[in-house]
């Protein structure tokens, strides 16, 4: 996608002076009236940092290992169990609900997503997010996306929503081949929860929906933080490497029990709260505190993001 239609289309950008200069940020109309972007053109601008995130090379490349990681978790339980009938390793090492993957397919979904929250899928999301800012301002175009009337708060809620959206479809991706693979490799039927009680497949499948949902949601936190994080460097590498690393350190930290006092604080602490949708009644306590804390990190890392933002001196 060109920057001219980033920007507002084939037109000349926004705020463009004549003879092909920039006018300065937050440029008036002819009458003296500052310019006010329809909601129209805000739609167009979340669609637009959508469009450009999902067309890097990097980013298939990452949706591609989502892919592929529920096909060798479903191809390792199918051989480890012979004909199916078997019964995986129930040592306790693995990822959960990885026993019952043998008698539903559809627990695969769960087991996925279960195995991806430990690493690769917020691996992926702060790859995303740590160059959503640092990226455009590394190649060159940030500067250009300044000077069409959204304003630097519209833009970079724009490519917050994007980063959020993207969480979403990189959990559904997740999602969709796991249950493709169980499909293929395992039985369906009837889903018994981790409370006993057995459901319908569909309410099964609308749990696992939901459930897909409730992850893509525990991922904003760390959507903030890489939002922040790419507001404070012009180098996308650098702030891609910085953002892992910070989740690499939570995950060490959170792994460590001498330092238990830190963990309800980390952003992580809550991920695994899903399960707690496999169980009839659901017990909403892990659920909701891992919500608040999704919230907190967003709105804290959301407004330094916002505070650097919108003072930053972009010249590149």
């Amino acid at each position: 996608m060109s920057q001219a239609e980033r920007v507002g289309g084939g037109a000349p950008e926004p705020g463009a002076a004549p003879g092909g200069g920039t006018a300065p940020l937050g440029a008036t109309t002819p009458g003296g009236a500052e310019r006010s972007p329809s909601p129209l053109w805000t739609l167009a601008l979340f669609r637009s940092e959508l469009v450009v995130t999902l067309r890097r090379w990097r980013t298939l490349a990452l949706l591609g290992i989502l892919v592929a990681l529920p096909v060798i978790v479903g191809i390792a339980v199918k051989v480890e169990t012979g004909d199916g009938g078997g019964t995986v390793d129930s040592s306790g090492e693995g990822p959960a609900f990885i026993n019952q993957v043998t008698n539903n397919g559809l627990f695969l979904v769960f087991t996925a997503l279960a195995a991806t929250l430990q690493f690769f899928l917020p691996m992926t999301v702060g790859v995303v997010a740590g160059d959503s800012v640092a990226g455009e301002a590394s190649a060159g175009t940030l500067r250009y996306l300044l000077v069409a009337p959204a304003g630097r708060t519209r833009l970079l809620l724009a490519k917050f929503t994007a980063v959020v959206t993207f969480c979403l479809l990189a959990t559904l991706t997740v999602a969709v081949s796991a249950l493709l693979v169980g499909v293929l490799f395992f039985p369906l039927g009837d889903v018994t929860l981790l409370s006993g009680v057995t459901v319908s497949f569909a309410e099964g499948l609308l749990r696992a929906l939901v459930i897909a949902v409730v992850v893509a949601l525990s991922l904003v936190g760390l959507a903030a933080v890489g939002l922040f994080v790419s507001t404070l460097t012009n180098s996308g590498i650098a702030a891609m490497t910085t953002t892992v690393g910070l989740l690499i350190v939570v995950q060490i930290v959170g792994a460590i029990p001498q330092l238990d006092v830190l963990h309800p604080y980390l952003f992580q602490y809550h991920w695994m709260s899903f399960a707690d949708l496999l169980r009839d009644p659901v017990p909403w306590g892990d659920l909701t505190a891992n919500a608040t804390m999704q919230a907190v990190y967003a709105a804290v890392f959301g407004s330094a993001a916002w505070a650097r933002f919108t003072t930053r001196d972009v010249t590149a």
